[in-house]
């Protein structure tokens, strides 16, 4: 058995003379700039006081200007270098190449030999920090990487590289890897310099999409917390994923990638500068603070062009929906924005002269004018769609959404001729296929209208398949291919090919017609008060609609409400006067439907001729 030592009152002395040592800090994760005076030896011996004096002006407008202004913490000094940290990279970048450009005006006047140049070296890394000093081997890392730069120079490591955006933050050259003193595995650099107008022109440039893509384009960028709590970042990026996700079902929005306008997360980037670095012509962005379980969302969208706020709205909900597949809260938030970008286009059109209007708010314009039903706005969608097919006669889009205006004088009755207007539908959306025989939105109204003349259902009924089988996130096909199934298929399909419409496109300006095709397909399965319910929130959107109007007077007279059905009937009467049961049923009279109505307007006293 080993014998034990007596403790003593002299071992419990040495114990309590020993100096006691801290505990080790917190480890966090921070970006390190080391930063040195390149041959500060030779320059020192050369002219030491003259060195002195330089480099303490430097540290003084580095810690008085440019690390405040950075969010960085100096650690060290070191009389011919310093070792800061900061907590992003971007920051670290930002003081980097703020600090190079201390010395060159100094520069200018001095020869070579004495000329002052820095070299930095960037890393981000998990290290000990405590209120004096950051430990860990990511330090010397960041010192070795130093080494590396010219004269000049900044090199980053992968870990800051992947934190900032180029073009951005600054341009790069990849260095590759090098092989560090006393460094397992070689190191990847780039040499980081600042953005310039130079660097931005020799930059190859991206064909704008506005050639064949008339969609105004949108960057949500991440939705900001006034609270600092980590655990509150999340609800930022729930909103972000939720608004981008919503919009980008559009099928009149072009809306930029997450992966593109997550760059721009914590940034005091204006909207101008953003919407300019990724191409959009509206900018959504805001902030949010959370009170328990309610969230309150303050929502901005900014025309990026003009620099103004076009709509601002306080939204408020409960966190939990959120995480909902459907949440009431985003929905209202998309909606509204997509509401006020599209008013704020479409008033453009109607007070600009054609040739002051971009192209995409020529579309937009025409589009949606087309849609509000009254001669007016038909004539002055005409007057957009005409200036766009003349700016870009080789691009199939413009024709195809021409062709659908000669419908909609049919629809409207507005048209003296519906079987010849029909025909210009085909003729044009002919023009459309012949420059991109694969637009799905062509196929879709040519067969939209192959299938109201009734003169080969086959062939529309084939075209229509095509548009959906081209692209089955088309709304505008699976509509049309619910339109077709009302008049010759089954309500089944009708029903089935409209839901889908709706949910490719809830945020649609058009909202109010697929709404009404919806109805159609209740009204043709006999499902009369979910009709009447459809075209009232149709009508809501757009009270002038004459095929809302009439699926609401069939469903209101077959349910008997008899007197709902007549003041139905005489808005329609007030809306389109020279009505009459021939002409109503010159534009579908195979139609199932065409005939349930040509009944009510009969037994409602509607002339003959």
């Amino acid at each position: 058995m080993t014998a034990r030592h007596p403790v003593t009152d002299s071992t419990l002395q040495a114990d309590q003379d020993k100096p006691s040592i801290p505990p080790l800090p917190q480890q966090r994760h921070k970006v390190v700039l080391v930063i040195d005076l390149v041959e500060s030896v030779r320059l020192m011996a050369a002219n030491e006081a003259a060195v002195v004096n330089q480099w303490r002006g430097f540290m003084h407008h580095a810690t008085t200007q440019v690390l405040p202004a950075c969010h960085g913490r100096l650690v060290k000094s070191l009389g011919d270098g310093m070792l800061v940290e900061f907590d992003q990279p971007t920051d670290g970048v930002r003081a980097a190449l703020a600090l190079h450009k201390y010395f060159a005006p100094l520069n200018e006047t001095l020869p070579p030999a004495q000329q002052l140049h820095l070299r930095a070296g960037l890393n981000a890394t998990h290290l000990y920090v405590d209120e004096n000093d950051v430990y860990g081997h990511g330090v010397n890392l960041a010192a070795r990487v130093a080494d590396l730069a010219s004269p000049g120079e900044t090199l980053v490591t992968t870990s800051v590289f992947d934190g900032i955006v180029v073009g951005v933050d600054a341009e790069v050259e990849d260095r590759g890897e090098s092989y560090l003193k006393h460094w397992p595995e070689p190191v990847r650099t780039w040499h980081l310099y600042p953005v310039s107008r130079t660097s931005a022109s020799v930059r190859p440039r991206v064909p704008e999409a506005s050639a064949t893509d008339f969609r105004p384009s949108i960057a949500v960028v991440p939705f900001e917390t006034r609270s600092h709590a980590p655990e509150q970042f999340v609800i930022g990026e729930l909103i972000a994923d939720g608004v981008i996700s919503q919009l980008a079902r559009s099928q009149n929005l072009r809306v930029i990638s997450r992966m593109s306008t997550t760059a721009f997360r914590g940034r005091q980037t204006n909207a101008g500068e953003i919407g300019q670095h990724l191409d959009a012509n509206f900018v959504l962005g805001g902030s949010y603070v959370t009170y328990g379980d309610k969230v309150v969302i303050m929502a901005e969208l900014s025309d990026r062009k003009r620099g103004e706020v076009i709509w601002a709205e306080r939204l408020s909900g409960d966190t939990r929906d959120l995480l909902e597949t459907q949440s009431q809260l985003l929905d209202t938030l998309c909606a509204a924005c997509a509401r006020a970008l599209l008013n704020d286009v479409v008033q453009r059109t109607l007070v600009l002269p054609v040739p002051q209007l971009d192209s995409n708010a020529l579309m937009l314009g025409g589009i949606t004018l087309m849609h509000r039903s009254t001669p007016r706005d038909l004539q002055r969608s005409q007057q957009l769609l005409e200036a766009v097919v003349e700016r870009h006669k080789r691009v199939a889009t413009p024709w195809a959404w021409m062709a659908k205006w000669h419908i909609m004088q049919v629809v409207q009755g507005l048209s003296g001729e519906p079987a010849r207007d029909f025909k210009r539908a085909i003729d044009t959306a002919d023009r459309a296929l012949d420059l991109e025989p694969n637009s799905s939105l062509a196929m879709a109204i040519k067969g939209h209208a192959l299938c109201h003349l009734g003169e080969d259902v086959d062939a529309s009924h084939r075209l229509l398949q095509e548009a959906t089988q081209s692209n089955p996130n088309d709304p505008m096909a699976w509509l049309y291919n619910s339109v077709w199934s009302t008049m010759w298929g089954t309500p089944e399909d009708s029903m089935m090919e409209a839901e889908k419409a709706l949910h490719l496109s809830p945020l649609d300006p058009q909202k109010y017609y697929f709404e009404m095709m919806l109805a159609n397909s209740y009204l043709a399965m006999e499902r009369l008060e979910e009709a009447v319910a459809l075209c009232r929130s149709s009508l809501a959107k757009n009270r002038y609609h004459l095929p809302t109007l009439r699926a609401m007077l069939i469903s209101q007279y077959e349910l008997g409400h008899r007197q709902d059905a007549r003041e139905t009937f005489e808005l329609i009467l007030a809306l389109q006067p020279d009505l009459t049961l021939s002409k109503y049923t010159a534009a579908g009279s195979h139609s199932r439907l065409r005939q349930r109505g040509a009944k009510v307007f009969a037994e409602l006293g509607l002339r003959q001729h």
